[in-house]
Order: structure tokens, then sequence, then C-alpha cells
């Protein structure tokens, strides 16, 4: 009996670790696995390019983030130059990437989630309030001031924002995500800009409004910052 019992434990407990190595993305077991983006193999990422076929290309990217980006393209007032997977294959299974965040006067980073990474942000230039929604039931707000040379942190999937408070002046921030593709959840875009759209029935009993005031945020166009 207590042998069993002692088995039942082993296989809880390996079922547990099993989990947590599955949580983010996969460990690599080789120095590198370069994304084969034709591959018709569909996995969970990216298939291995044959490593006589790697290139020194395949880990560069003239990516250009010493320059200044476009913040006039949307409502919003900010331009997120995200570089993952997609843009730098040999980032497959290395479980990071990155982003340049520029802000207009007064811009933002609107309330959206990583559902796929953490995130670290550091002030380049200008000022940011930056802040995260913890999840149900508390929804507590952590919230804060960043000038030039400040670092926060955004925890996995929690919905958070970047603010530019000043009328003035642009800021810059960078941004390490620990995924090779992070994924971006814009609360606003994906509520009321999805395809097709969600029942106003649904959306005016969610935020308590009426069903006019769901139509008319339906109407609206929401442009993405990335």
């Amino acid at each position: 009996m207590a042998s069993s019992t002692t088995f039942l434990v082993l296989v809880a407990l390996l079922g547990l670790l099993s989990w947590q190595a599955i949580a983010s993305d996969p460990s690599p077991l080789q120095d590198f696995c370069v994304a084969d983006k034709d591959s018709p193999v569909r996995v969970n990422g990216f298939v291995c390019k044959d490593p006589k076929d790697v290139k020194v290309d395949d880990f560069f990217l003239a990516a250009n983030l010493d320059m200044p980006m476009d913040t006039t393209v949307n409502k919003v007032g900010s331009n997120v130059t995200l570089i993952n997977v997609m843009r730098i294959p040999g980032l497959n299974t290395l479980g990071i990437s990155l982003a340049r965040i520029d802000y207009a006067p007064l811009g933002e980073n609107p309330p959206h989630t990583h559902p796929r990474a953490t995130e670290i942000l550091t002030v380049l230039e200008g000022t940011l309030y930056v802040g995260f929604v913890t999840s149900n039931q508390d929804n507590k707000l952590f919230a804060k001031t960043l000038n030039k040379g400040d670092v926060f942190v955004f925890p996995e999937g929690l919905i958070h924002f970047q603010f530019n408070p000043c009328p003035d002046k642009p800021a810059v921030a960078i941004a390490a995500l620990s995924s090779q593709n992070p994924g971006a959840i814009t609360i606003a875009n994906a509520v009321f800009g999805s395809k097709p759209p969600i029942s106003d029935d649904v959306l005016a009993k969610a935020f308590q409004v009426e069903k006019k005031t769901v139509d008319w945020l339906q109407a609206q166009f929401w442009a993405d910052n990335q």
C-alpha cells in the first residue's frame, strides 16, 4: 500500500514538473534551431532548418531600432516595432524577443496582454505612466511614472499599458519579452473590433451600457499600433 502511495505521489510530482516545463517557450536541446518557415510540418513553433543550411544572417536583422518610428499612423499615438521569430529565424526555441516602442506626446500603448510572455521595459527617452492590473477577483492596479533609465516589469498574461503624459515631448522605450513570439491582445480591438462582431447583446450586458453605445464603439476604426 505504501509503495502504491509513493508511486502516485511521484506521478503527481512528475505531472506538475511537466506542466511547468510547457508553461513557457521550450528550452533548446542543441546550440540553435533556426526556424524553417517553408516547412509544411506544423508544430508549436517552427521546425528546425538543417544546420548545414544555416547562415549568419539567420541571427541578424538590420532593424534600424535607433531610428524614430512614425506615431501618426493611428489614433493611439504609438508605434511598436516588434523583433520576434518571424523577423529573426534564429530566435526559434530561444524564448526571447524585443520591441522598440515610440510614443507621441500624449500617446499610449493601450491596455493589452501578452498571452505567452512576461515583459520588462526600460525608458530610453521621456516619461511614461505605466501599469498592470491583477486577475479577478482583486483587479488591483499597480502603476508608476517612469523616467529615462527606469525599468518596469509586466507579468505574463496580465493587462498592462504605457502612456506618455507629456503634451509636448515624445517618449521611447525598449521592451524585452520572454517568448520568441509573445503575441499581443489589445483589449479594445479584440472586444469591439472582432471579425465578425461580438453580439451587442453580449457586450451591452458585459459593460452595463446601452446597445447604441456598443454599436458606436464597434463602428470605430480599431487600428493596430504594431
